[in-house]
């Protein structure tokens, strides 16, 4: 204890995660029925928490060395785990993003959520999930990062459920806590196998251990490959995408924070907490730059069919964090981290201004927002089209810096298809987010009046949409344009802080781009730089002469290949082949088996040695007739036979 306030950044660590797990306790204990004091004490927490985060970052910028705080938890033989906070520049970085942006949301929603029945509930569950999200990326250990991996799945799930009383909210949370779990599989047998060939699971000994020559190249990929499936799930790679879009139905707050700098970008944030062990295989990393690269080019053709306005951002949440697992893996460890950051900033502006015109006009329809006039609602309408500048890579907006070094990262592999893949994903993501943006600013038939009608809204919202309520959440909106607009400048500062004492990371990064590097990339700086601002132009244009001017047909170019848009709405039919499949193979095969094993083997079983014990009791019943004399019978008997074996 005296260790703790001793040292202010272990103090600061500790006060800073400890605090929303306090408040959750304190919300669902003793606060539950006086929502505005639970709400009061939910901020209080997250806003120290985010301060603490602040000066840890500042802490660990003006230090030669990471922070390690361990305490011994389990030791068998050469096994050895124990539990604490690492904070490097890694760690720092993402526990400031969480915190913030979760500060961020929490204050917008005492708008959002105002006059909400389940008020109370939603900030212990917020409290519950920023308290797993920030001890998740300071653990100093791989169990220990599962442990509140885990139960950032759990919180998700309730946030992702919230509105349990619709059938849809209920069955989107079970369908994301269910496939994110079939990736939790592999990642936990990942950490078995690590656990039994290696027997240290601390973070900084992973990362140093394939230079140490300990470990095998086959057993490195294997254990790389099982964690990786942890990855797929959390951060809906490819197959399992489709339960990120589902997610929307939980409150838009939720969503902002899901998809921007926490539960989805966990898994992005493992690959690279651990990146050196990762870039230790190459196979693994192809593997891996595969699925990130069809992940973004799927999710990209889903989001161009949708009108529902948190659907794009979803499927463009998907996109943007493949495009992250293609930097990682093509050894752009800086451009994955930079990308993650910066559309942690942008992703919950698209969001949170979405939340703005859903519960000003009742609809997630882009359409019918637009006709009753979404573009008169100045202050979301200016940050919404800054936020989709950023993520269609426009200068001079933080998305267009990251975008540039994933292409660069991309640019330096030997094979240009990495590269063209990378392209073509910003085209269409540029496409897809003007085509939202040009429906809202320019309505088909011009704009219908709204009359605003003061009830309560589908979830139990109070129709106020003016004062105080309103500006908690245009006040969160406004920080998050500025920082959209102001974070690129600060690409060099913050790769200087990235990289500062990553020795494992720089050489694994080197390694992994060496092959591309040797080729001497396949364009230009300055041409790569071109065709990235192209791309993105491109689709603005395109998407200006589909949706934007007028006399537009506002159908778009898929609408003349109808087999096309319904692959694209259809989400190219994986959720009909996973139906498919639990029905053919799960439900009429396995399940099919396993019931038949239990009615003819363990229910047959059990009964049939009911039978005989029953049958046996009635036969010897006829033994037992109360009569001496059969008795003693029956003893000299046994006893005669038994001798009579005896001298045989």
């Amino acid at each position: 204890m005296d260790a703790i306030f001793k040292d202010p950044v272990l103090l600061a660590t500790v006060i800073g995660t400890s605090l929303p797990f306090l408040s959750m306790a304190v919300i669902l204990c003793l606060t539950r029925h006086n929502p505005m004091l639970s709400s009061r004490i939910s901020v209080t927490a997250i806003v120290v928490a985010a301060i603490c985060a602040l000066f840890n970052l500042a802490k660990v910028a003006s230090a030669s060395h990471a922070f390690r705080f361990d305490t011994a938890w389990m030791s068998s033989g050469n096994i050895h785990l124990t539990f604490g906070y690492y904070l490097d520049p890694l760690s720092a970085l993402m526990l400031t993003i969480v915190a913030v942006v979760a500060c961020l949301v929490q204050i917008y929603s005492l708008g959002y959520m105002s006059g909400d029945p389940g008020y109370s509930r939603y900030y212990a569950f917020m409290s519950l999930f920023a308290w797993a999200m920030m001890n998740m990326v300071i653990a100093s250990t791989l169990i220990q990062l599962f442990i509140f991996w885990e139960l950032v799945g759990l919180a998700s799930y309730m946030l992702i459920g919230f509105y349990y009383e619709k059938f849809s909210a209920s069955q989107a949370g079970k369908k994301a806590f269910v496939m994110t779990r079939v990736g939790d599989v592999g990642f936990f047998l990942g950490i078995i196998i690590l656990t039994l060939g290696f027997g240290n699971l601390g973070i900084p000994d992973l990362n140093s251990a394939p230079g140490t020559g300990t470990l095998t190249t086959g057993f490195i990929t294997m254990a790389a490959m099982l964690i990786f499936c942890g990855v797929v799930g959390k951060s809906a790679q490819f197959p399992l995408i489709t339960w990120l879009p589902d997610a929307m139905e939980g409150p838009t707050p939720v969503s902002a924070l899901l998809h921007s700098a926490t539960m989805v970008a966990a898994g992005v944030y493992v690959f690279s907490r651990i990146f050196p062990f990762f870039a230790a295989s190459p196979d693994a990393m192809l593997v891996a730059l595969a699925i990130g690269t069809v992940t973004m080019l799927l999710a990209s053709t889903m989001a161009m069919t949708t009108y529902d306005l948190k659907q794009v951002w979803a499927y463009s949440t998907v996109s943007q964090l493949g495009m992250m697992v293609m930097s990682l893996a093509a050894g752009g460890y800086f451009a994955g981290v930079f990308h993650l950051t910066t559309h942690a900033g942008f992703k919950a502006l698209l969001f949170l201004c979405s939340g703005i015109f859903i519960h000003e006009f009742h609809t997630n329809d882009m359409r019918v927002i637009g006709k009753q006039g979404g573009r008169r609602q100045i202050i979301p309408m200016i940050c919404i089209t800054v936020g989709a500048l950023a993520l269609s890579g426009v200068p001079p907006f933080s998305g267009f810096f990251s975008k540039e070094a994933i292409l660069a990262a991309l640019n330096a592999q030997a094979s240009p298809i990495w590269l063209f893949a990378g392209l073509f994903g910003a085209f269409l993501t540029a496409y897809y987010s003007f085509r939202l943006i040009f429906y809202l600013l320019f309505p088909k038939g011009g704009i219908e009046e709204k009359h605003a009608v003061h009830e309560m809204d589908s979830h139990g919202h109070k129709e106020e949409h003016h004062g105080g309520l309103f500006w908690a959440m245009a006040v969160p909106v406004m920080i998050l344009a500025c920082v959209t607009v102001v974070l690129g400048f600060t690409e060099h500062s913050l790769q200087g802080y990235i990289m500062a004492g990553g020795g494992a990371v720089k050489h694994a990064s080197t390694q992994a781009a060496a092959g591309g590097e040797a080729h001497g990339g396949v364009v230009g700086h300055q041409l790569l730089v071109i065709l990235g601002i192209s791309a993105g132009l491109l689709g603005i244009i395109l998407a200006w002469f589909e949706f934007g001017r007028k006399g537009a047909s506002r159908n778009g170019f898929l609408s003349y290949f109808p087999p096309v848009w319904k692959l694209f709405d259809a989400r190219w039919y994986m959720d009909a082949f996973f139906r498919w499949f639990l029905d053919t193979a799960i439900y009429s095969g396995l399940t099919n088996i396993f019931t038949r094993n239990d009615r003819r083997i363990i229910d047959g079983g059990i009964d049939g040695i009911c039978f005989f014990t029953e049958a046996g009791g009635r036969i010897f019943s006829f033994m037992q007739s109360g009569m001496l004399q059969y008795n003693l019978l029956i003893m000299v008997l046994v006893a005669g036979l038994a001798m009579l074996f005896c001298l045989v």
